[in-house]
């Protein structure tokens, strides 16, 4: 049992203390990662305070709560300026889970056993590429599960997105205007295929022939006719100088083109806010952002456990909030007792809308649970937040391989200023037929990842 001397003003002075002198690394009580490496239980970092709610507010907030725009306030130094926004003024509501401190939860097996086994052999090089010690691509896992500044904590996010050698998401998505009516329906089918940091390869870290690059990734359309056999794909290299090969097929002109490498701000299709730029808070190479710096550290409220709803059809979530009531998914938040507060600024897009991105970074998992633009003002302009889980709940179970999935479950993508909503959910299956899976040990970039594959998609 941890001694109750720790109270809030005591971890935000610490935390505060710590961005002031630029001291990296997760933890109040100890260090985080050598603990979450040795016995996957990370309550021995953190004073009770921040991992109970309860303690935290002094009993006005427990567990099972639902926070609405009556008692928003009570947390409001645990959530982010839009998810106040959304509560106060939209009527969004969520409810309050218990805090998880089993590592084990919080990643891919495989993913999870790979950071542990190639801590410590990550560097940048000259160019600010990560590379392995005798100046190999990355090897798997998180290269810098304790992260001393801004570089390190977005080379996390970026070598890896979703955690997975190879997934296949299956993605019903909805387009609400301000007035709240649904003006876009989309189902797509969202591939990736890493080709370097490979954890459950025979062949080990690098996919043969491809070790110049860092992923494959392809989008492809499925529902409604109108847009349906649509396909992208993006090559990235693994050098973050450079900018990812982006082709898509249209169907209507039955062929497929080569699009501008930096337009990334820009919807895929009609009517939805999601950009190429804001997959997993870190959609473009790292390089072509700059000026990355953590501003902050502090407890907050997130989505990043137990968000699974395999009970309900197609694993949806209830809605609630808007002018009708459908607006966001009703999902639970519980206490993540440290997130880095990172910004970053698109250096390499002269022409970008975006003056600066600020990334919410669970300490525990180093992924998101939001992320929040900047329009050329300085004024928020968009937020994109992710509800993340373990593929377990009861007896129900989703495998990826031979092993429990984890993956994100749902995110919520938020204009602010015009109040247009795009949400979508990761699904059991989509128009189509297609499925959700991980790690399916498939020829994915044959199928799926060539002009070819999109030219076969498309008809």
């Amino acid at each position: 049992m941890h001694i109750r001397k720790y109270d809030f003003d005591y971890s935000r002075r610490f935390f505060m203390d710590k961005v002031a002198r630029g001291i990296g690394g997760a933890g109040v009580l100890t260090s985080l990662w050598p603990l979450l490496s040795e016995s996957g239980d990370i309550s021995k970092a953190y004073p009770d305070e921040l991992l109970d709610i309860s303690l935290y507010t002094k009993g006005k907030i427990k567990v099972g709560d639902e926070i609405s725009a009556d008692n928003i306030d009570v947390v409001k130094d645990l959530v982010d300026p839009m998810l106040y926004q959304e509560v106060k003024q939209q009527g969004r509501k969520f409810f309050i889970m218990a805090t998880d401190t089993d590592a084990s939860t919080m990643f891919p097996p495989k993913f999870l056993e790979a950071t542990i086994k190639n801590q410590g052999q990550a560097k940048f090089d000259e160019t600010g590429n990560v590379r392995t010690k005798d100046g190999k691509p990355w090897i798997g896992g998180l290269p810098f599960p304790n992260p001393q500044d801004g570089m390190e904590t977005i080379a996390n996010l970026t070598l890896s997105w979703g955690r997975h050698d190879q997934t296949m998401y299956a993605i019903p998505m909805y387009a609400l205007d301000a007035s709240g009516n649904v003006l876009y329906n989309y189902d797509f089918v969202w591939a990736e295929q890493n080709t370097t940091g490979l954890v459950d390869h025979p062949d080990g870290p690098y996919l043969k022939g491809y070790e110049d690059k860092l992923r494959l990734q392809s989008t492809w359309f499925s529902a409604p006719n109108d847009v349906k056999g649509t396909a992208f794909v993006n090559i990235w290299p693994y050098d973050q100088r450079e900018y990812p090969d982006l082709f898509g097929y249209i169907p209507a002109f039955k062929r497929v083109r080569r699009f501008p490498t930096n337009q990334r701000f820009e919807p895929l299709v009609p009517g939805i806010n999601l950009f190429l730029s804001d997959a997993w808070a870190a959609g473009d190479p790292m390089l072509t952002w700059g000026n990355y710096k953590i501003v902050g550290r502090q407890p907050f409220l997130g989505s990043m456990h137990g968000q699974w709803q395999p009970e309900a059809k197609n694993w949806e979530y209830p809605l609630v909030g808007g002018p009708k009531n459908n607006s966001f998914m009703y999902v639970g938040k519980s206490l993540i007792p440290e997130v880095i507060v990172l910004e970053a600024e698109p250096t390499g897009y002269p022409r970008a809308p975006v003056s600066k991105k600020r990334v919410y970074i669970d300490a525990r998992m180093l992924t998101f649970p939001q992320m929040i633009t900047f329009d050329r003002r300085g004024e928020i302009w968009k937020s994109f937040e992710p509800g993340f889980s373990q593929y377990k709940k009861g007896d129900k179970v989703a495998m990826a391989g031979k092993d429990i999935a984890w993956s994100w479950s749902w995110v919520i993508s938020n204009d602010i200023q015009s109040q247009r909503i795009t949400r979508f959910h990761q699904a059991e299956s989509c128009a189509g037929g297609w499925k959700s899976q991980w790690n399916m040990h498939d020829d994915l970039i044959n199928k799926y990842m060539t002009v070819q594959a999109m030219q076969r998609l498309g008809t």
